[in-house]
């Protein structure tokens, strides 16, 4: 039997499990199956995968996405770009790290911006691992971007300065929360925005994908932007982690 499976901790929230296991079921795949593995520290990570000798494949979820680099034995050009790693393929006892958290955003955001539409400028809210593919991502796509964070930073604009400024939400009109605020229990929370000055110009994607319409969505949608969410995102990026594990 075929095992994968995803660390991190907590796991409570898990898209992947519910995900691949409903892969398996609906392509008839027999022989895999996918377990949650709980790891509050990442100095666990080596008897993890010492003991289960048929493992082929993780995903790898906060906190981990970086802290798990030392112990990979190579890092594939995608984890490189980001400095994170979401995927990893266990293959002769080598251990190859990836990140298909990029090429998911990357495809999605590209199905979802009109064409007329790529030469905005984007706010990126928030600093994580998740942030990081989102950077390389818009990079890539020659989308000029401005990080956003609680605590200002060398190339890092903090929340009371963007409200200081109200420009600049004017001339940044995709903004993305890589955040999880507003992630479910906590629904009524969102980024420290003024909304108001949101238009039917803006649009505003966030990772957060349960609730399927969060907060910073409702406010944005209620002043007339466009909104997504990041189902699209995971599914994609859950679709490329099969794609590495079976090349």
């Amino acid at each position: 039997m075929r095992l994968f499976g995803l660390i991190g901790y907590p796991l409570g929230h898990s898209f992947s499990k519910k995900y691949f296991s409903e892969k398996f079921n609906r392509e008839d795949i027999a022989d895999a199956r996918y377990e949650l593995f709980e790891l509050p520290e990442i100095a666990g990570f080596k008897s993890l995968v010492d003991c289960l000798p048929e493992l082929e494949g993780l995903n790898v979820t906060i906190p981990h996405k970086q802290a798990v680099i030392p112990y990979l034995d190579v890092l594939e050009e995608s984890a490189k770009k980001v400095g994170a790693v979401n995927v990893i393929r266990l293959q002769n006892g080598r251990l190859t790290g990836y990140n298909s958290d990029y090429f998911g955003f990357k495809r999605s955001l590209e199905q979802w911006l009109p064409k007329s539409r790529r030469e905005l400028q984007a706010l990126v809210l928030g600093t994580g691992g998740a942030s990081k593919a989102v950077s390389a991502a818009l990079k890539d796509l020659n989308i000029p971007f401005q990080l956003v964070s609680r605590t200002a930073g060398p190339q890092l604009l903090s929340y009371q300065a963007l409200k200081a400024q109200p420009e600049l939400l004017k001339e940044h009109q995709l903004i993305i929360n890589t955040t999880p605020l507003g992630t479910a229990p906590h629904t009524e929370e969102a980024p420290p925005l003024d909304y108001q000055l949101l238009t039917h110009q803006h649009f505003l994607y966030d990772l957060v994908y349960n609730p399927a319409k969060t907060r910073f969505m409702q406010l944005g949608e209620a002043q007339g932007a466009q909104v997504k969410n990041g189902l699209e995102m995971l599914q994609l990026q859950a679709e490329k982690a099969w794609e590495i594990w079976n090349s």
